[in-house]
């Protein structure tokens, strides 16, 4: 039988230039390929618009 681990993951987490300032999309875009290179899946996301930009959490997973 297949087993699964799960990651909550955040644009919180993605660094960006400055406190106040939004995140890039290609920051946005490196922090998930990351994930995907350790063989992590997106699975759902949720998405959250903020003043200043869009953000959104999302889960991810992987067979272990």
């Amino acid at each position: 039988m297949k087993k699964f681990e799960y990651k909550i993951v955040d644009t919180r987490d993605v660094d960006a230039p400055g406190l106040f300032k939004g995140k890039k999309r290609e920051d946005v875009e490196a922090y998930l390929n990351s994930f995907g290179d350790e063989g992590w899946e997106l699975v759902n996301v949720d998405f959250r618009e903020l003043e200043g930009g869009l953000e959104f959490a999302g889960i991810m997973k992987r067979e272990s």
